[in-house]
C-alpha cells in the first residue's frame, strides 16, 4: 500500500492546469464606479515559506454595497461587466494580483452594516477543501463595527487586515498555520 497523495486526497499541482485557463485577475473594467485598486494575497505554509502552485478566488460587492447575485434583490446599481469575482494562480513568489474596485458596505442578515471586504477562498497542495477568509482593507473606520471581525480575538485581527504599500497596493498575506495563522471561516 502506498501513502502517495491522489487526486482524491489533495488539491494539488495536478490541478493547478486546468484552473489556469480561468485566470480572472482585472475585475473591473474602466466604465465600473467606485475607486480603482490593486490587490496582492501572498501564499505562505505553516513555516513562512512561499506557496508557489496556489489559487485564490476572490468575491465582492461592487462600489454601491451590491453583490451580482440573484438573491441581493436590493435597489442599488449594478455595474455592467462587473460581477465581482475574480481567480489567480500564485507566481514564483507566491502572490496573486488583481484589479478591482473598494466594495462598498453590505448589510449584516441580523442588522447594521459589515465593513468593505473582499471575501477569499484559497485552495492549495495538502489543503483538502478550500478555506475561506476576508480581506478588510486598514485604517477603515467602519472596522471597529465590524459584525464579523467583533466576534475575532483582538490580537489575531490584524491577519484579515491588508496594508498598503508605498506604491498604494492593497496587500495580504496569507499563511496557511504556524504562529501567523490567518483567520479562516467555516463555509
Amino acid at each position: 500500500m502506498s501513502n502517495e497523495a491522489t487526486p482524491s486526497q489533495t488539491i494539488g499541482p495536478f490541478y493547478f492546469g486546468t484552473l489556469i485557463k480561468a485566470y480572472r485577475h482585472d475585475l473591473a473594467p474602466a466604465s465600473v464606479a467606485g475607486e480603482r485598486i490593486d490587490l496582492v494575497l501572498s501564499l505562505h505554509d505553516a513555516n513562512g515559506a512561499i506557496v508557489p502552485d496556489g489559487l485564490f478566488e476572490i468575491w465582492q460587492a461592487n462600489s454601491h454595497g451590491r453583490y451580482n447575485h440573484p438573491e441581493d434583490r436590493r435597489n442599488l446599481p449594478l455595474d455592467p461587466g462587473f460581477d465581482g469575482f475574480g481567480r489567480a494562480s500564485t507566481d514564483g513568489d507566491g502572490c496573486s494580483h488583481f484589479s478591482t474596485i473598494k466594495p462598498g458596505r453590505v448589510p449584516w442578515p441580523e442588522g447594521g452594516l459589515q465593513a468593505p471586504h473582499i471575501n477569499v477562498s484559497i485552495f492549495a497542495r495538502g489543503v483538502l477543501n478550500r478555506l475561506a477568509t476576508r480581506l478588510y482593507f486598514d485604517g477603515n473606520p467602519a472596522n471597529a463595527d465590524d459584525p464579523v471581525l467583533k466576534k475575532i480575538e483582538p490580537k489575531r485581527r490584524a491577519t484579515l487586515l491588508a496594508k498598503r504599500d508605498d506604491k498604494g497596493t492593497w496587500c495580504l498575506p496569507i499563511h496557511l498555520g504556524g504562529p501567523n495563522e490567518t483567520v479562516f471561516f467555516d463555509v
